[in-house]
């Protein structure tokens, strides 16, 4: 143990990999803020089809995270990260032809979202696999922080460019990010278990099972509540700040979380792997309750930048908490499987949310959808210990 304790995190394949990372989520939410305004003007669709060409990406995500759970330990993670990053430099480059149509647009960006898919959930698994056993959360943490720089600087920059350059200068440097990630996967010395023959043969055929993991399955539960409650932040925090005059004070919303999360992931995850999972994942859980009610009560920008630094401690902890928890629970040989089945999770909540509690705030405004998801990141907690904490104890007392 002492030994694993010793071996370091930031090996060149695992800066690779924060890399590519960081430049496949920071080109996904560059387009992601932007790219309903493009069709908005170019196309002349109505907000309901703009919405659709934002949210489709995110459709074609867990598709690619659904297929590549089950074939990603029988063809191998590189290999995997390597045919999504072909996918990716092709369906970022058909995003250049796509303006002549937008039947067109919409069918790039489910293909896009495809992509994205198989290969952030290779990068995911690939960072358990080269992180020393004993510091697997330490690194997990410090991975998925390549997940907030790309969720915090995409829409602020995407937004900032969309002002002063066409969308074909966007899609151009979306492509210039993919083709570097592309290029520095073909450079990664990664080995990973790949499933024996025998276990492939069995795994021929269609079997629900064969597409998420078991182990994951509670905790990637979880995971879809606490998700539907921070995707009201991402999708109606602008909305509420004009509604409340804090538009300003909104801007550096997402630049607080990020600061926030930056400061305490290289601790969140190294407490966890010395003294157990509880001890960050309740503090996080509460942090991230406070943060919502506060955004439901604010009335003026110190409050709401204040809300803004509780859910990264909250939400922004959990998110790689989650994570190194699925593959802690699974075994070495599902660990992809275990991925996937988490960012099912994390993507279900954060894309289906945001349509379901859409059809709340006309009934209750803004301010009683915050209040309503401080009381529903409670209920992920009470789902927590339900699906996880009693049966971890049961576990533990039955090992002791």
């Amino acid at each position: 143990m002492a030994d694993q304790l010793k071996k370091p995190i930031w090996t060149k394949d695992f800066i690779f990999n924060f890399v590519i990372s960081f430049f496949i989520f920071l080109s996904m939410y560059l387009l992601l803020v932007t790219v309903g305004g493009y069709s908005k003007e170019t196309f002349g669709v109505s907000d309901s089809l703009a919405g659709l060409a934002s949210g489709l990406f995110i459709v074609g995500s867990l598709v690619g995270r659904f297929l590549t759970g089950k074939y990603i330990n029988i063809v191998g993670t590189k290999k995997v990260l390597i045919i999504g990053g072909i996918l990716l430099v092709i369906t970022n480059g058909l995003y250049l032809v796509s303006a002549s149509s937008f039947a067109l647009l919409l069918i790039v960006r489910i293909l896009n979202g495809v992509a994205s898919g198989v290969a952030s959930t290779a990068t995911g698994t690939i960072a358990a696999f080269i992180t020393p056993a004993q510091r697997r959360s330490e690194g997990i943490s410090m991975y998925s922080l390549s997940m907030v720089l790309g969720t915090a600087i995409g829409p602020f920059i995407g937004l900032l460019l969309y002002q002063h350059i066409p969308m074909t200068g966007l899609f151009t440097i979306c492509t210039i990010l993919i083709v570097i990630a592309f290029v520095m996967s073909l450079f990664m010395k990664v080995e990973t278990p790949v499933m024996p023959s025998a276990q492939t043969e069995e795994k021929k055929g269609f079997r629900l099972s064969d597409f998420y993991s078991v182990q994951a399955l509670p905790i990637a539960i979880v995971v879809v509540i606490v998700s539907i409650a921070y995707s009201s932040v991402l999708s109606f925090i602008q909305f509420f700040a004009q509604e409340n005059h804090l538009v300003d004070a909104a801007s550096f919303f997402f630049v607080v979380y990020a600061i926030a999360v930056l400061l305490t992931r290289p601790f969140t995850g190294r407490i966890m792997d010395q003294r157990g999972e509880n001890i960050v994942t309740i503090p996080a859980f509460i942090c991230l309750v406070i943060g919502l009610f506060l955004i439901s009560i604010a009335s003026n920008g110190v409050v709401l930048l204040i809300a803004g630094a509780f859910v990264g401690l909250g939400f922004g902890n959990l998110q790689s908490i989650f994570q190194a928890l699925v593959v802690k629970v699974s075994p070495v040989e599902a660990m992809g499987l275990a991925t996937s089945t988490y960012f099912i999770g994390l993507d279900f909540g954060l894309g289906f949310g945001p349509y379901v509690l859409g059809n709340f705030t006309n009934s209750i405004g803004y301010s009683g959808l915050y209040m309503s998801m401080a009381v529903v990141a409670l209920l992920g907690l009470v789902a927590f210990y339900f699906l996880h904490m009693i049966k971890a104890k049961k576990e533990a007392n039955y090992n002791s």
